[in-house]
Formats: structure tokens, sequence, C-alpha cells
């Protein structure tokens, strides 16, 4: 139904090899492996490895805001998460001084 959301599985079939034609369904298959921050973060380093340091900039504003968001409950994906941010961080600072610490 055009603009409903989608299931987080995907239904998943295999084809008979001799006729192809569905031979049995499968259990579903996850579609989102990974969390949204996690994608947001590995793009923020592809900007950077692509010296694209104002679109790496700005990835890193909005991880900032989703990971402000979230609940302030202690817990150990937050933690991960937010030493990933300033990691991310310390890298985009790295990128744009590097004429000052390498001269």
């Amino acid at each position: 139904m055009p603009g409903s959301r989608s299931s987080d599985t995907a239904p998943t079939v295999v084809l008979d090899d001799m006729t192809g034609e569905v031979a049995a369904p499968m259990s579903p298959l996850p579609r989102h492996t990974r969390r949204l921050s996690d994608k947001i973060l590995i793009a923020f380093h592809q900007a950077c490895d692509q010296d694209d340091l104002e679109v790496a900039e700005q990835l890193l504003r909005i991880l900032e805001l989703m990971l402000a968001r979230r609940p302030t409950a202690p817990d150990q994906q937050r933690r991960r998460s937010m030493e990933g941010l300033v990691a991310a961080y310390e890298r985009l600072w790295h990128l744009k001084h590097k004429e000052r610490v390498a001269g």
C-alpha cells in the first residue's frame, strides 16, 4: 500500500532448481541489520575518506542530534555510540588541521 511503512523483514522464497517455481517459503530475513546511527557514522567515515569535510561535519551534527534525543539511561550501546562520536570528531579535527600539524 502506498505510504504505508514496510515491515522490518522481507519474505524469502526458495526456487526449485528444475522448474524455477517457488518450492517453499523460508523464514524472513531482517532488512535492517545496523542502527541508523551506525550507518550515519559509516557515511561520515566515507565522507572523510573522500575528503568531503563539509558533509562529514554535517553528518556528525546529525549523529549528535540523534544521540542527544535518546533516553538518558546509561547502557553499553549508548556508551559505545558516544565513544564513536568523540572519535569521529577527533578524526574530523585532525583532517581539518593536517596542514598545521604536518607543517
